[in-house]
Order: C-alpha cells, then structure tokens, then sequence
C-alpha cells in the first residue's frame, strides 16, 4: 500500500541540487555546434625580399603545402619587374574543425633597384578588400555569410642582417601598421648567433619605438589586466627570429622538422633553436581569434568609418558609395 501524503517524484525532475539550474551555459555549446558547421577563414600575407623562406615558413606554420611556389622559369621572369599579389586558398581540417586559409603572397617586394613607395600596392590591395566587404555589407539584399577577404594579418620577414631596420623596413611598416595586423619576424635566424640574434632583435625594437610603428599585439587594444601580461610577453619577444623547414629529420629517436647543417640539425619547433613555437602559437594556438577581430573592428571599422563619411560630404548631392559600382581608382587611393 502506497504511504499517504507522499507525493510521487517524476523521473525526469530535477534533484534539490540542481534545483535552481537554468541552462544558461548551454550557450557554448551552442555557439562551437554552429561555428564547427561554418567553419573558420583565416587571411594572412606575407611580405620580404625574395629568398627569405616565406612560402616555406607557411608550409611549416600549417604543415601543408599552403604557399604558392613559382614556376617561372626563366631568370629574367624570376623576380618580377612590378610587385604582384597572389592569393591562394586551401581547405585544412583538423580534429573535424574546418578552416579555409588563403595566403597572399607579394612577389617583387624589395627587389628592385628603386623600392620607393613599393608599399603602395599592397595598401591597394588591403584597402580593396575592405572595400568589396563594405560594398557587399550595404547592399539592399545582403548575404546571409559575407565571405570575408579582408586581411587578418601580415607577417613581414626582416633579413637577418644583424644590424638595424632598413629603410625600407620601417617605411613599410610605419604606413602598413595603421591599416592591418604587422608580424613582424627575422627570416633565417639560424645564419646569427645567439648573441646577434639577441642584439638585432633589440635594435629592431628600439628602431619600431622611435618610428612610433605599432605592431601586432597592440598595447592600445589590450581588452584587461590579463591580456595586458599575456601580449607584454609577446611584445618583448618580437619580431620572433625563426626557422621554416617542411623536411623531417630523425632527432634522438624522433621525427623531426628541422634544418640539416654540418654541425647538427636546428630543430625548427624547438625552442632553444629558434622562436618558430611561439609565433606558431601566436598565430594559431592563442591569438587567432583576437587577430581577427581587431580586423573587423578597429582596421576596418576606421576604413568603413571614413568612407561612410566621405559619402556625406560630397558636393552637388554627388555619391561616393555606390554598391557594386565603386570606381577604381577611388577604391585603391585610400591610406590611413
């Protein structure tokens, strides 16, 4: 016989401790189902000299051939008389995570005999992509998922000269700086010794500093306390010195990726050997997301901003912005 008074417990009623549980947390999982469904993109240029390893660093960062190799083949077209802007996209899955990554590559940058202004073209193309978005954002119907080609972040490779910023260097990144995120690295920094390595990353710092250049994590951007000490971290330790290799190399055992001399092998992910981990990490690991949104809403907010402004203040009622039909030569002779 049942007792009395008891009233019966349903089987799917939550216990006393979970009494005052709402679900709110359900949130992200919510959030990771939907964006594991889109997927990520992720936009970064590279920019130096010819020689400097910057298709082979790309290939180390993702472990695949992402970078554009050239098959020009003869010397004349080697090095292109005028700076090109290439751009090359791969579909990399990992864990069941999705990311479509497109590299931009500059061939020509640096390599001619007058490299005055041979920044320009790049902040055409910068600016460019702002643009396309801007127009694809104000159009009447607009697409459930803009596809995004603004550029999340540019890694410029500095020779290893040991010495100082070259003019070029700080002319580049002084004008590049305002509109994109700069990564700034040594390329092939195992030809310096520890103590070159060591002192020219210290010049090149105190050159940034008295060129008042900004580079990527931006002391102004820093959210709170916690991120202030996580990106001061990065900041004295930029511009990473680092080492690309896609070959693999048997190391006590292990396999590898590194550089094979007469003295040993550089381990390309080792950290004694050079500084590849951490701006893998920075890249990659940590700061993916952060580098992303800086993008959308300081690089091209302040783009978006002055162009929605330029509209305004045209004369005779004329229009700057017209959706999908933006002259040319307005688009690409914006700089900040």
């Amino acid at each position: 016989m049942a007792d009395v008074g008891k009233t019966p417990v349903a089987r799917n009623e939550k216990t006393n401790s979970e009494f005052g549980y709402v679900g709110i947390d359900a949130i992200l999982e919510q959030m990771r189902r939907k964006a594991m469904k889109q997927g990520f993109e992720f936009n970064i240029m590279v920019v130096g000299q010819s020689g400097l390893g910057k298709s082979t660093l790309m290939n180390t960062l993702f472990k695949s051939k992402v970078s554009r190799r050239s098959l020009m083949t003869t010397e004349e077209d080697r090095i292109p008389k005028t700076i090109e802007i290439k751009s090359i996209s791969h579909d990399i899955e990992e864990k069941g995570v999705r990311m479509k990554l497109t590299v931009i590559d500059t061939p020509g940058f640096g390599d001619q005999i007058n490299n005055e202004n041979c920044w320009q073209p790049i902040m055409k193309f910068i600016n460019a992509q702002y643009e396309q978005y801007l127009q694809e954002e104000i159009n009447i119907e607009r697409k459930k998922r803009i596809p995004d080609s603004r550029v999340h972040c540019c890694i410029y490779f500095i020779p290893p000269t040991g010495h100082c910023l070259r003019p070029i260097d700080i002319e580049f990144m002084r004008h590049l700086s305002k509109v994109v995120n700069i990564v700034p690295v040594i390329a092939k920094a195992d030809t310096l010794t520890l103590e070159e390595r060591d002192f020219f990353k210290q010049k090149i710092r105190a050159d940034l500093r008295a060129n008042e250049i900004d580079v990527y994590p931006q002391k102004e951007f820093d959210e709170d306390a916690e991120d202030r000490i996580v990106n001061e971290k990065i900041r004295e330790m930029i511009p990473f010195a680092v080492v690309g290799s896609d070959q693999e190399y048997q190391v006590n055992g292990k396999r590898l990726l590194g550089r094979k001399t007469r003295w040993g092998t550089v381990e390309v992910e080792n950290t004694a050997h050079c500084e590849f981990a951490y701006l893998r990490d920075l890249l990659i690991r940590t700061h993916m997301q952060n580098i992303k949104d800086i993008t959308s809403s300081i690089h091209y907010e302040m783009y978006r901003v002055r162009r929605l402004n330029e509209n305004n203040t045209q004369p005779n009622g004329q229009t700057a912005i017209h959706a999908n039909s933006v002259p040319e030569h307005e688009v690409l002779s914006h700089e900040m």
